[in-house]
């Protein structure tokens, strides 16, 4: 059973990480499923692990249907232009998912405000808020012309606690602003906008840097809380499945909560609570 069949959805970022486990679990569930992302197969970003081309692979080998886009976000005609092309080829879009994250250029680096390269703004804001901000500029007419539409932004969340990096904080709070502006925004067309924070994942960045691999994660310590980027896939389905979605708009959701209220677990069968600082 593919409950979402015959539905359209733009999955930004999506080359590794929470993007490609979205990806891949809304194109198990039968949405024709975009990929837009940087890295493509002999070109990835600072070579690290994952291309775009490997998600939409990953998609079809489930029975999926994936298209990969090459697209930097922080350019606005690239960012346009992916739209145009699913307006063109597909006529309309259902599901947005704004997951384009590019702090992981310079990396979260730890230390005071005054003390931080102001790099940081470039990295979280332009290439991680105004990305997402353009994103939703650029789709959104297409988005309204549908009876019902879901967009969600990948964030971080946990009960306004201070996430520790200035930053990141600043930046991650905007993204869930802009979610709960938007839901206001697009109420009347039937559109629901959500902030949805995933916990501690083992992506493909996280495995590496503690140099561990999904075969041999659970004997690191640091690594026991952790959940793969396909849980909060999971959550995202579930949501996009949920004909009354629109009664979450403007909410901030996480991972774990969603497993609890929609019943489903990680790809390993396990229940992993809602991340906590």
């Amino acid at each position: 059973m593919r409950p979402l069949t015959g539905k359209v959805a733009l999955v930004t970022g999506g080359s590794r990480g929470a993007g490609r486990g979205i990806a891949v679990e809304l194109g198990k569930a039968g949405a024709t499923v975009y990929v837009t992302g940087r890295s493509i197969i002999g070109e990835s970003t600072h070579d690290w692990p994952g291309t775009i081309d490997d998600t939409a692979a990953q998609i079809e080998e489930f029975g999926g249907e994936a298209i990969a886009v090459r697209c930097d976000h922080t350019n606005d005609s690239e960012t346009e232009a992916v739209i145009h092309q699913i307006r063109k080829e597909q006529g309309k879009l259902d599901i947005l998912i704004n997951n384009v994250w590019g702090a992981h250029d310079l990396g979260v680096v730890a230390g005071p405000f005054w003390e931080l390269p102001l790099k940081n703004w470039d990295t979280m804001f332009t290439s991680g808020v105004r990305a997402q901000l353009a994103t939703n500029h650029f789709a959104i007419p297409l988005l309204r012309e549908n009876k019902q539409a879901l967009i969600i932004h990948t964030t971080f969340w946990d009960d306004n606690k201070y996430t520790g990096q200035f930053y990141y904080d600043l930046a991650k709070n905007a993204l869930n602003r802009m979610a709960y502006c938007l839901s206001i925004e697009l109420k009347q067309d039937n559109i629901a906008v959500l902030a949805v924070s995933p916990g501690f994942m083992r992506t493909e960045l996280v495995l590496k840097h503690h140099k561990a691999d999904e075969e041999h994660w659970h004997e690191s310590e640091e690594l026991r809380r952790t959940e793969t980027p396909y849980y909060v896939g999971r959550g995202i389905v579930a949501l996009a499945e949920d004909p009354n979605v629109m009664e979450k708009s403007g909410q901030l959701l996480k991972t774990g909560d969603l497993a609890k209220e929609y019943y489903f677990t990680d790809i390993d069968g396990r229940y992993i609570p809602s991340f906590t600082i």
